[in-house]
C-alpha cells in the first residue's frame, strides 16, 4: 500500500537527516522531492500545489523547532499536512433517526461496489449489532444480483432483489421489507454507470429520491488514481454524496486517489477495502494512513487486529504456557492461525513502526504456512506436545502424510525450537504481563523472517 510514494518520502527524509539545521536550501530542495514524488504519485496537482506552499510556510516560519533534527521537523510538518488532506480526525458515522438506515453505493463499472456493500454489512453487524439487510438493485451487469445473493449466503446476510427488472422499485421495496422484517440497516448496491450517461445518472437521482437515504458512498476504485477523483467529482456535482469508500487500496502502491478525493470534492473517506475477502475492510483514519505512508507505521490498527482475533481467556492460557515454558507445537500452529487471520505478513509488518520500510524488497511464501500447518497436523497429539520423540522414522511418516520433504520437518522443528527458546526468554521478561497482544510477540516476525525463500 503506497510503497512507491512512501519509499520516495523516505528517501527525501534520509537525505534531510544529514544536515545539522534548516536552511532556506535543503528546505527548498526537500519540498521539490516531496512535490515530484507526489505528481508522481498520481496526486491531484492542486493538491500538491497547497500542500507544498503549506508545507514550505511552515518550515520557514515560526513553527521550526531549534530542538530537534530538520529530518524530524519536515517529517513532522509533512505528516500533519498529510492528515489534513486526507481529511483530519476521524468522525464517526452516527445511526440517528428512526431505523432502518439507508445507506447506497455508486460509482463506475468495476470499482467494486458489491464486494463493499457486503463488508460493510459484515462490519456493522460484527462491530455495531446491526441487523442489515443488502438490496440488489444492478440489473444491467449479468450476475450481479446472483453475486450479491452468493456473499449473502455465504455471510449470513438477508439479500432483497425484488422484481429484478426495476431498479427504482427494487429499492422503494427493500426499503418496505426491511421495515417489515425488523432491520435496521440497509445497503442498497447500484448499478456501476458512467457520469457522462444523464439517463443512468437521472436513474440514481431517481433512486435516491425514492429512498431518501442516511448515507450516500461514492465507490472509488483507489489504483485509477485520478480516474477516481474525477469520476467523484462528477458524481459529488449531481448526487447528494456524504462519503467515500475506497477499494483495492491494498493494490495502490501511488496513493493519488486517497492523497487527492478528501481535498478536490470536500467529502470524507468513510471506509477503505484492503482485500478480496469479505473481512478485509477498515474505517478510514487519516492521522493512522499518513504514519503509514511515512513508513511509521500503524500500531493502533495493528493492536485492533489482534483483539478482534485473539480470544482474551486463550491469550491468558498461553501466557501461562510461556510462563511456565511449555509453549508446545499445537500452540505454535494455532497462534500462526491466529496472526494469517491478521492479514498478510506485508500487511503486518507495515503496521510495525521502522520495520516496512527494511522488509520492502523481502519476499514472503505464504503457501509456506499452509505446508507447516499440514506437518504439524500430521503429527499425533503425543508428538505435537513431545516433538523431541521424533526420531527419523517418525519424521519420515510425517512428511509422507504431508505432503512434504523430511528437509521441511527438520526445518519446522528446527524453528520451533528456536521459537520455544525465545518464548522462554518472552516469558521472563512479561512477567506476568502482556495482555490480548503480549502472546503473539515476536510471533510474526520470527515466523515471517524463518520462512523466507
Amino acid at each position: 500500500m503506497f510503497g512507491n510514494l512512501s519509499e520516495r518520502l523516505e528517501s527525501v527524509f534520509k537525505t534531510l537527516r544529514g544536515h545539522g539545521r534548516i536552511t532556506e536550501d535543503n528546505i527548498r530542495d526537500a519540498v521539490r522531492d516531496i512535490k515530484r514524488a507526489l505528481l508522481e504519485a498520481d496526486v491531484n496537482f492542486k493538491v500538491v500545489k497547497d500542500f507544498v506552499e503549506t508545507v514550505t510556510q511552515k518550515a520557514s516560519g515560526q513553527d521550526v523547532i531549534k530542538s530537534v533534527t530538520p529530518g524530524q521537523q519536515i517529517i513532522k510538518i509533512v505528516h500533519d499536512e498529510l492528515v489534513s488532506i486526507l481529511g483530519g480526525a476521524a468522525k464517526p458515522l452516527i445511526f440517528q433517526g428512526t431505523p432502518p438506515h439507508k445507506w447506497m453505493l455508486v460509482g463506475l463499472q468495476g470499482s467494486g461496489k458489491t464486494t463493499m456493500c457486503a463488508k460493510l454489512a459484515l462490519y456493522y453487524r460484527k462491530k455495531a449489532g446491526k441487523r442489515p439487510l443488502l438490496v440488489a438493485a444492478d440489473v444491467y451487469r449479468p450476475a450481479a444480483i446472483d453475486q450479491l445473493e452468493t456473499l449473502g449466503r455465504a455471510l449470513d446476510i438477508p439479500v432483497f432483489s425484488g422484481d429484478r427488472k426495476n431498479p427504482v422499485q427494487i429499492c422503494k421495496d427493500g426499503a418496505d421489507f426491511a421495515r417489515k422484517n425488523f432491520h435496521d440497516l440497509i445497503i442498497f448496491d447500484t448499478a456501476g454507470r458512467l457520469h457522462i450517461d444523464d439517463d443512468m445518472m437521472n436513474e440514481a437521482a431517481n433512486i435516491a429520491k425514492a429512498i431518501e437515504p442516511h448515507e450516500l458512498f461514492f465507490t472509488a476504485d483507489s489504483m485509477t488514481g485520478q480516474d477516481a477523483v474525477t469520476a467523484a467529482s462528477a458524481f459529488n456535482a449531481k448526487l447528494p454524496i456524504t462519503g467515500i469508500a475506497l477499494t483495492k487500496l491494498d493494490g495502490d502502491a501511488r496513493g493519488g486517489a486517497a492523497l487527492s478525493v478528501m481535498s478536490v470534492i470536500g467529502k470524507p473517506i468513510r471506509f477503505i477495502g484492503i482485500g478480496e475477502k469479505p473481512d478485509q475492510f477498515d474505517l478510514f483514519h487519516a492521522e493512522r494512513m499518513a504514519s503509514r505512508i511515512l513508513g511509521m507505521g500503524d500500531v493502533v490498527s495493528l493492536v485492533e487486529k489482534a483483539q478482534d482475533i485473539v480470544d482474551e481467556k486463550q491469550a491468558k492460557e498461553l501466557e501461562k504456557k510461556i510462563m511456565r515454558s511449555e509453549f508446545t507445537l499445537a500452540d505454535f500452529r494455532d497462534q500462526m492461525r491466529n496472526i494469517r487471520k491478521m492479514g498478510s505478513f506485508e500487511q503486518i509488518l507495515s503496521m510495525i513502526p521502522g520495520i516496512g520500510s527494511q522488509m520492502k524488497n523481502v519476499q514472503f511464501d505464504e503457501k509456506q504456512l499452509v505446508r507447516i500447518e499440514a506437518i504439524i497436523d500430521s503429527m499425533t497429539v503425543k508428538e505435537r506436545l513431545k516433538p523431541l520423540i521424533l526420531d527419523g522414522s517418525r519424521r519420515k511418516r510425517i512428511a509422507m502424510g504431508s505432503g512434504t520433504t523430511v528437509n521441511d520437518v527438520n526445518r519446522l522443528l528446527k524453528q520451533f525450537f528456536d521459537m520455544q527458546k525465545m518464548m522462554k526468554r518472552m516469558g521472563k521478561m512479561m512477567g506476568g504481563g502482556g495482555g490480548k497482544l503480549g502472546a503473539l510477540k515476536g510471533m510474526a516476525s520470527k515466523m515471517g523472517m524463518n520462512n523466507l525463500r
